[in-house]
């Protein structure tokens, strides 16, 4: 890629994650904080129903609607899918080219922290990785791989990428992650800018990620309830090693369940409320160690 032109945030794809939907709403009253002068940047609200209602999703989550299939479909069979396709047109307007880069913002009930997602391994995502963390050593890099229109709205460009902070209570504001969220945003953007002067200095030459490799579900009955809990000396332990052997649920009858792994995992996403409903308890991944040239 020879220059960025157009650089999307989006905040609110899910509307009880308010970090990203008053930042947003933040840069849309005050378009000069997120001005760089080598491109354009447009501030996006991702789901404005589902934001009045204070609700992650009107009839199903939009952070899985942009694909081949809803954008090409006439009549869309949900509100999501009908706003995915207006997303899309946003971000690509009629005899314009896709936007270059997207900056996904989402909140999780998991300890987090500051984390980047990224869904492939292209080069200048992997160099502005590796910038951000060095920057602030408390960022952590997560990949978690996926074809382009994957249904995610990061899959949809080859620099798009999410950032998610947590811990932070669904429908809650929390001033601190808040402000370091909108800090990662000036330092990605001042870094788009950089790179489109020829100005990049690598800040780091060596990348710590964490790559995906599966999810766990919580055991279950037949009717599919829930049969055990995260257990305690697990909760909150978000990128930290569990080895094979270590306690991974409690039962409600307080028996312990423990990782039946061969190896080292980190897990991630731990306890997140919304993944419920999706059969998550957790994301596992590897930690690795990338060279960047």
């Amino acid at each position: 890629m020879n220059q960025i032109h157009r650089v999307a945030i989006v905040g609110g794809n899910h509307g009880n994650e308010l970090t990203g939907i008053y930042l947003v709403k933040k840069f849309q009253q005050y378009p000069h904080l997120i001005h760089r002068a080598s491109f354009e940047t447009l501030p996006l609200l991702g789901n404005p129903q589902a934001i009045a209602a204070r609700t992650r999703y009107i009839d199903t989550d939009l952070n899985r609607c942009f694909n081949e299939s809803t954008f090409t479909e006439q009549q869309p069979a949900n509100y999501e899918e009908f706003r995915a396709q207006e997303i899309q047109k946003i971000l690509q307007p009629k005899d314009q080219e896709f936007v270059d880069a997207i900056i996904d913002l989402h909140t999780t009930t998991a300890n987090m922290g500051l984390s980047i997602i990224l869904g492939n391994r292209q080069p200048l995502l992997l160099k502005l990785a590796a910038d951000l963390s060095a920057i602030n050593p408390l960022v952590k890099v997560y990949i978690h791989e996926q074809p382009k229109g994957s249904g995610f709205l990061r899959s949809l460009c080859d620099l798009g990428f999410a950032i998610e902070i947590g811990a932070v209570p669904q429908g809650i504001l929390n001033a601190e992650l808040f402000q370091q969220t909108e800090q990662l945003i000036y330092a990605v953007l001042d870094y788009f800018e950089e790179y489109n002067q020829g100005k990049n200095l690598p800040k780091n030459h060596t990348l710590t990620v964490y790559k995906s490799i599966g999810i766990v579900d919580y055991p279950r009955n037949e009717n599919g309830e829930i049969q055990a809990m995260i257990h305690p000396q697990l909760q909150f332990r978000d990128y930290e090693p569990l080895h094979p052997g270590d306690p991974i649920f409690l039962t409600f009858a307080g028996e312990e369940i423990l990782y039946q792994g061969n190896s080292i995992v980190y897990p991630i996403f731990i306890n997140e409320a919304a993944y419920y409903e999706k059969g998550i308890a957790m994301h596992i991944s590897q930690k690795e160690l990338i060279e960047i040239s």
